[in-house]
C-alpha cells in the first residue's frame, strides 16, 4: 500500500520496485520538482537522475525549482557539476534550505 504523509512526501516504497520518472510532462512555465521523497533520501545517483530529466523537461525561457532531500546534504557537494557537465549554459542557483531540512536549487533554462 502506497501512503502519502500530510506533506504529500512517500511513506512507503520497496526498493526493489523501478521507480517512475520524475516527470513525464514538458513543463513550458517555471515549476518544482520534488527530489524530496523518501526513495531520494540516500540516493544522490537517482536525485541527480532525476534531476536532470526535470530540467530536460524544462522549455527554455523557464526555470525549475529543484528540491532536494536534506538528508543528501547542501546539493552544491553533488548536483551542481552534473547541472553544468550536462549542459555549459545551466548555472544552478541556490535558493534556501526548506523548513523541514530540504535544499531548493533554481536552474533557468
Amino acid at each position: 500500500m502506497h501512503t502519502t504523509d500530510d506533506r504529500g512526501h512517500d511513506r512507503d516504497h520497496d526498493p526493489d520496485e523501478p521507480t517512475a520518472p520524475i516527470t513525464d510532462e514538458v513543463h513550458d512555465t517555471s515549476w518544482s520538482a520534488n527530489l524530496e521523497t523518501p526513495r531520494h533520501a540516500d540516493d544522490r545517483a537517482l536525485t541527480v537522475r532525476d534531476a536532470l530529466a526535470a530540467i530536460d523537461h524544462t522549455t527554455p525561457g523557464n526555470h525549475v525549482n529543484l528540491v532536494t532531500h536534506g538528508s543528501l546534504g547542501h546539493p552544491e557537494t553533488f548536483l551542481y557539476e552534473a547541472i553544468e557537465a550536462a549542459d555549459d549554459g545551466l548555472d544552478p542557483e541556490y535558493v534556501e534550505q526548506c523548513g523541514c531540512g530540504g535544499h531548493v536549487t533554481r536552474v533557468q533554462v
